[in-house]
């Protein structure tokens, strides 16, 4: 196969688990979508919450339905 047309051919005509294979080696070929820095600061952010969460210092999770379920009826 020397084409895009042609691969695009031969991946319609695979079974859905090679397909599934394929897409998960595809995305490992690729570069990380965050950078190495954006995942401290993620990680940093995390952990902040989680020391916020342990101290008693949060919302319900009731609350937090409540609020989705009113952002999704807008």
């Amino acid at each position: 196969m020397s084409t895009i047309t042609e691969i695009q051919e031969a991946i319609v005509r695979l079974p859905a688990n090679e397909k599934l294979a394929l897409f998960a080696w595809l995305q490992s070929q690729g570069e990380p979508v965050m950078s190495a820095t954006d995942e401290a600061a993620l990680l940093a952010s995390l952990d902040k919450a989680a020391a916020a969460l342990d101290a008693g210092k949060g919302i319900s999770i009731v609350r937090v339905r409540e609020d989705i379920r009113q952002l999704c009826l807008r």
